[in-house]
């Protein structure tokens, strides 16, 4: 994965950002809207696009477009600078294959140490009984 070269296909969009601000909302056009088109992507391989497609399906629309949006701070560069950072996260942890665990076997001395604890509470509680004549 070629992090300058995902950058490149990236699209930014500048929108008004909504909610309270008086003029400067109205004026100023600071939410930034990323869209990322995963099947026409060229910098991540076959492989890595249905890993992605796999692992964050809830976060693509049904073309496999990724839409993300930031209007956190008033900075038109400021929210296109945190929607990449926030892009790239998701990618990361998109393309993350956790290891496979690898079952292995009860070793001999801890079964035997089982069955002998069991023994001994067994004799401990057979002693505790009252004497049978």
């Amino acid at each position: 994965m070629d992090v300058d070269k995902i950058i490149s296909e990236l699209n930014f969009k500048a929108v008004r950002s909504s909610g309270a601000g008086g003029q400067n909302v109205n004026k100023v056009s600071s939410k930034i809207v990323l869209n990322f088109d995963l099947n026409a992507s060229q910098a991540l391989s076959d492989e890595e696009k249905l890993i992605l497609k796999e692992n964050i399906s809830a976060r693509l629309t049904s073309e496999n477009i990724l839409i993300l949006n930031c209007d956190e701070d008033r900075s038109q560069l400021k929210n296109k600078e945190i929607v990449i950072k926030r892009f790239l996260e998701i990618i990361k942890k998109g393309l993350f294959v956790p290891k496979v665990r690898k079952a292995t076997k009860v070793p001999k001395s801890v079964i035997k140490k089982r069955i002998k604890d069991k023994k001994n509470i067994s004799d401990l509680k057979q002693s505790r009984r009252k004497p049978d004549f």
